[in-house]
């Protein structure tokens, strides 16, 4: 065992721990039951006045407070729950680059001059996280070896490499590889061939989290914790946030909750379709198959329609994540089949035992975009990553701090578009289901 990774095993908690007010399929994460203390806890017990408001103290709530409290802005964080409760602290851990829309495609939809703006702020959201990482000395397992997208068809691999000569249009080069060298760096040789990007990168999300949280009260924001905003009204000027406990008034708001939306701050739930995503990790693998599998630590996330994505920590144990479920005996299913991927990708593990599931809500959107949605005078909504905020919501950070600071919204790094709600909302759950069985099928006759 290498010092790194004994350094990094000692960290490790003796006692288990859950993710609080979750169910049970949810509950198990690696990130919870290996972390770092939480910063200080703080509820919002007394009625008080602030410039700016965050809802929601994920990581885009995070680096908006970061960002604006450094560029002297008053600024308080209100959490339902703690930092990095709900996606920001489950997910699997990869910054990777880019939007999910292809850079033609992105310049259609919002013109050559904010396309190039969007393509350039998520292209570098992974290096400008991984430079904020290194600017706070946070502590959480942050490594850069790329980002694998790994094809499973011969269509797929034409995908692969008409995505490469995009971006190469806007200079970012992205690195097409062959069966072998695809195999080489993920350690399983189910694939055709895999598009590289050099700029990805992966960590432990539940300690970026945090870590964001306790550099943004050195700051000077104010984060207050368990602490649910139930209502949002206008006296003049002032947003008014109401708390079980107390009011907060406010010159600006920021809603950044996400796939926990809910009906805060309507119609924003409504423009967004929580997914359940699931994950799976192992025990720590021995030292001769992390000669193998990711030896370099590569990310991956494959070409199915219905995904599998997955890392490895820096104590060795190999993640798998894809689809979880709204029930929990299904999750619970769901949890047993990433096992069984896992199995069939890498046989050596046949053997291995897992020891921690768990997963949350990831919030899609319609078109695929991230939306920063007018909520009225004054009020932003900020959801909508698809999969892909770490590091898009640590960029987005900056672009709400200009918001929020009074910037004209075509000097923004992303546009400001209407919250438009998604048609028959009502019935997202059985529309999510009938979409997968059906990409399923797809992914099963190699459509």
């Amino acid at each position: 065992m290498t010092e790194e990774r004994e350094n990094w095993v000692s960290q490790v908690k003796v006692l288990r721990q859950m993710i609080e007010n979750t169910p049970p399929s949810l509950s198990n994460s690696l990130w919870t039951a290996c972390t770092e203390d939480k910063p200080a806890q703080s509820r919002f017990l007394a009625d008080a006045d602030t410039d700016i408001a965050i809802i929601g103290g994920g990581v885009t709530g995070l680096s908006a407070a970061l960002h604006l409290a450094e560029a002297g802005q008053n600024v308080r964080v209100l959490e339902a729950q703690s930092p990095g409760w709900g996606a920001s602290g489950r997910n699997g851990g990869q910054l990777n680059p880019g939007l999910h829309n292809d850079p033609e495609q992105v310049v259609r939809d919002f013109g050559p001059e904010m396309g190039a703006r969007m393509l350039a702020l998520s292209s570098g959201a992974p290096a400008y996280t991984m430079a904020l990482i290194a600017r706070l000395g946070l502590q959480c397992d942050a490594v850069m070896p790329g980002w694998i997208q790994p094809g499973h068809t011969t269509r797929v691999m034409r995908t692969l490499a008409d995505r490469a000569r995009q971006w190469a249009a806007h200079g970012v080069d992205l690195h097409m590889l062959d069966a072998h060298e695809t195999a080489a760096i993920l350690g399983t040789d189910i694939y055709q061939g895999a598009l590289l990007h050099p700029n990805g990168a992966n960590l432990h999300p539940l300690n970026y989290t945090r870590g964001l949280a306790k550099a943004a009260q050195r700051a000077g924001a104010v984060i207050h914790t368990d602490t649910p905003v139930t209502d949002i009204t206008r006296e003049g000027s002032a947003h008014v946030l109401h708390t079980p406990q107390a009011t907060l008034r406010a010159r600006r708001v920021i809603v950044c909750t996400n796939g926990y939306t809910g009906d805060i701050a309507p119609p924003l739930g409504r423009t967004l379709v929580p997914v359940v995503s699931a994950q799976v990790a192992t025990a720590p693998l021995p030292a001769a198959l992390l000669e193998k599998i990711l030896p370099q630590r590569h990310a991956a996330s494959d070409t199915r329609r219905v995904m599998v994505y997955y890392k490895r920590d820096g104590a060795g144990r190999l993640l798998m994540g894809g689809r979880g479920d709204y029930n929990e005996t299904t999750t619970l299913k769901l949890q047993e089949n990433l096992r069984q991927i896992t199995r069939q990708m890498f046989p050596e593990l046949r053997d291995t035992p897992f020891d921690y599931a768990w997963g949350g809500n990831v919030a899609m959107t319609i078109d695929h975009y991230p939306h920063l949605s007018p909520l009225g005078p004054d009020m932003l909504g900020a959801t909508g990553y698809n999969g892909r905020g770490m590091a898009l919501a640590t960029a987005m950070g900056r672009v709400l701090r200009d918001w929020a600071m009074g910037a004209p919204a075509h000097t923004l790094d992303f546009p400001l578009t209407p919250a438009r709600p998604i048609p028959f909302h009502w019935a997202r759950k059985p529309a999510v289901r009938a979409a997968v069985k059906l990409y399923q099928l797809q992914d099963a006759l190699r459509l």
